[in-house]
């Protein structure tokens, strides 16, 4: 394996209704080619999987699949990564994309990437990992997961400094600022 940069992006498995969701992803994609950062994901060939997977691949970029055994034999894999990883759950496919991965950046999707943001931030909170996590605000997608988090701060359930973790980019550029390693 490559020692290059990578990040772990958990997106959505559909494309979602708003039209600069899918044109952002690619961006995204396109930035990590461009800046030689790898790419690691759920290893998807659906909704803004397919997208930030064929951006990053388009520019040259290494792109790390990371699938459950049961969603590939339903075909839903991309089969033209750089790398695509079979495992038997969900728990050790986010264990190994984690593992993967230097940084987390959070696209819009539904459950399973809320589910995932959140166990990465309270991995970082916990000290289980040391790396960056950053949702990319794609207009305002994530407006009211914030205000819920700053609810969260206010009702004392989570601490100032625990909250200052969770980074944000309303921009490819600002979610790129964020990485320790791009600066």
């Amino acid at each position: 394996m490559s020692s290059q940069h990578r990040v772990c992006v958990y997106c959505g498995s559909k494309t979602g209704k708003n039209s600069t969701f899918i044109p952002q992803t690619k961006a995204l994609g396109h930035a990590l080619a461009s800046n030689n950062i790898g790419l690691v994901y759920g290893g998807g060939s659906v909704g803004l999987m397919n997208e930030i997977a064929n951006a990053t691949l388009s520019r040259g970029g290494q792109v790390h699949g990371v699938i459950p055994q049961h969603l590939y034999d339903l075909e839903v894999a991309h089969e033209n990564l750089t790398a695509l990883h079979i495992t038997d759950t969900m728990h050790e496919r986010k264990a190994m994309m984690a593992e993967l991965s230097n940084a987390f950046i959070a696209l819009p999707g539904g459950f399973g990437t809320f589910e995932e943001l959140m166990e990465a931030i309270t991995w970082l909170q916990l000290g289980i990992h040391k790396k960056t996590v950053i949702i990319y605000n794609i207009d305002g997608y994530y407006d009211k997961l914030i205000e819920f988090i700053n609810e969260a701060v206010g009702q004392k359930f989570i601490t100032e400094e625990n909250r200052t973790l969770l980074k944000t980019g309303n921009s490819v550029e600002e979610c790129l600022q964020h990485l320790p390693f791009q600066n």
